[in-house]
């Protein structure tokens, strides 16, 4: 998920049909095995329609989206996610076992696999990569690239903060990485594009550690911008900028390769666009369908599949804001807002009212949190006790994103009029700043203080709850305006233990923590859903997007 296009998504969910429209969504693990042979006269390109552009084809210089739903056709990791869920499954790692001090990880990886250039995969291959990224300088070893390792492994080896103790090829096929701290959260992160096994033999030849310009306008090597070399079902053939990504299928793939030969990936970035370009034809199918448009797409024909939810959308309180850092007024509005209108108005069928800051699917979601019912005349009392009337009435900013449509926030126009006119009826006095998604908006709302109350969301990575709740509150921020030392240190504590176990009871506390100071105010878990043509009759849907189309199914 990101917010940013530097933090984003990503399992695999059991496709769901929308109305008479089935959809089956693969329930089986990439198995090996040859390829099904395909009847001649079905069309074995299959063309999706992207929001945007990829930022490179590096994966472990990537955090978007975008990025990462093509890196996931090219690369494989040692994790995978199992089918219908967010959770870890075998990946090129077909086991592993994790020492009892939480420290060390013992790999078995899967044999006869090769990479798009004819070389071994093996643990000699994994030990490269993982040693190559924390080995990252300048600017690699940045947020605006390598995001992830520098988050979940804390630091590089230059920085003396990382967590990668190094990593021990015992085997061609056994592979033991080491940390220097627990992490619990470790396998499930393995699963992210970032931590995908490349091969040794193309980075080198093609230089991919060197990189130039700046973070804000970062220069790719020749690897990222035409060299991509993994082991997944798909090899690379071209990348137009601003236009296609156009893969094929792997002949030596180790795994099933399907129906599809040829994937072509088409910058669309508006959503009517994508919409008219699947009713024409001209596609196969788009992510981020509008909740306007699925009665009519229905309708006429086209196959609906939604994504588990995965995600939480959200109202952030900017305590920079000396009103907001009134625990009365965050209370107020609260209570002003009524989550199951909003979910009932504005946002698609079988949206959930959320309660926390993770969805129930994540260890530590807590089904006894303290929570805000709906009570405007509640809200009203607590402005009045914080010192707000009639004659002096609570003004606020609130900023929100127009012109964009994200998993979490399908419609953020119209989420913001419904707020407003619910916060506006208890007399606070609203000021909207409505702006575009990137760069705008998010340079406000994450770059300084000059925001006040505001939409954003996030779709989880991976199935933890530092993943969630962390990322948002293990440390100060802009975007939340606040220092809470006792928050900062639970969630600190939490991230370092070494088993799932350990993790529910104390991330259980964490969320009570986090809602009796309510920083924000959970809405929804929206459902994001995806349009195909009628000759898609199977998609891989995920609630992390881990959806590769090698399962795809067509038609005539």
């Amino acid at each position: 998920m990101l917010h940013t296009a530097k933090r984003r998504w990503l399992t695999g969910a059991a496709a769901v049909a929308i109305g008479a429209v089935v959809l089956t969504a693969c329930a089986s693990q990439r198995e090996e095995g040859g390829g099904t042979e395909e009847a001649s006269d079905v069309d074995s390109t299959f063309i999706f329609a992207s929001s945007g552009d990829i930022a490179g084809l590096d994966p472990a210089m990537a955090n978007d989206g975008e990025t990462f739903r093509v890196s996931r056709q090219i690369f494989e990791g040692l994790v995978g996610v199992e089918p219908g869920t967010a959770d870890p499954a075998p990946g090129l790692a077909e086991s592993w076992e994790q020492s009892e001090d939480g420290l060390s990880y013992t790999f078995q990886l899967k044999e006869g696999v090769t990479f798009h250039d004819g070389t071994d995969f093996n643990a000699e291959a994994v030990c490269f990569n993982f040693d190559r990224i924390n080995n990252f300088t300048g600017l690699a070893a940045t947020e605006s690239l390598s995001y992830y390792w520098g988050k979940l492994m804390r630091g590089y080896a230059e920085t003396g903060t990382s967590i990668y103790g190094g990593c021990e090829a015992t085997s061609d096929t056994e592979a033991t990485i080491t940390l220097t701290q627990p992490f619990a959260g470790f396998i499930p992160a393995l699963s992210l594009p970032s931590f995908a096994i490349q091969s040794p033999t193309a980075l080198e030849e093609y230089n991919a550690d060197e990189v130039g310009g700046t973070a804000e306008a970062p220069v790719l090597s020749e690897y990222a911008q035409a060299h991509p070399v993994g082991t997944g079902p798909f090899k690379f053939d071209d990348w137009a900028p601003g236009e296609t990504v156009t893969l094929s299928a792997y002949e030596d793939y180790w795994g099933e390769q399907g129906a599809v030969q040829e994937v072509i990936f088409q910058v669309i970035g508006e959503t009517t666009a994508r919409r008219q370009a699947l009713e024409s034809g001209s596609i196969d199918g788009y992510d981020l369908v509008a909740p306007a448009d699925l009665a009519s797409l229905e309708e006429a024909g086209f196959n609906l599949v939604n994504r588990d939810p995965f995600n939480i959308l959200y109202l952030a309180m900017n305590q920079a804001v000396p009103a907001l850092a009134d625990i009365r007024v965050r209370q107020a509005i609260a209570h002003a807002v009524d989550k199951e209108q909003l979910v009932t108005q504005v946002l698609p069928e079988g949206t959930e009212v959320a309660r926390e800051f993770m969805p129930p699917a994540v260890i530590g979601w807590n089904e006894d949190v303290t929570t805000y019912e709906y009570d405007p005349e509640a809200a009203q009392a607590l402005l009045a006790e914080a010192g707000y009337n009639e004659a002096n009435p609570l003004t606020l900013q609130f900023n929100y994103p127009v012109n964009v449509s994200r998993p979490y926030m399908p419609n953020p126009e119209q989420i913001y009029t419904n707020l407003a006119s619910q916060l506006e009826a208890v007399g606070i006095v609203l000021t909207p700043v409505g702006e575009d998604w990137n760069p705008t908006y998010l340079d406000r709302i994450q770059g300084g203080a000059d925001h006040g109350i505001h939409l954003l969301g996030w779709t989880g990575d991976y199935n933890d709850p530092d993943n969630f709740v962390g990322t948002f509150f293990a440390s100060p921020g802009n975007e939340w305006g606040f220092e809470n030392a006792e928050l900062t240190q639970a969630l600190t504590d939490a991230r370092g233990l070494a088993t799932a176990e350990d993790q529910e009871a104390a991330y259980l506390d964490v969320n009570e923590q986090i809602m009796e100071y309510l920083p924000g105010i959970p809405l929804a878990h929206p459902v994001p859903t995806l349009a195909f043509a009628e000759r898609v009759t199977s998609y891989p849907a995920s609630p992390v997007q881990d959806e590769v189309y090698n399962m795809v199914e067509l038609s005539e």
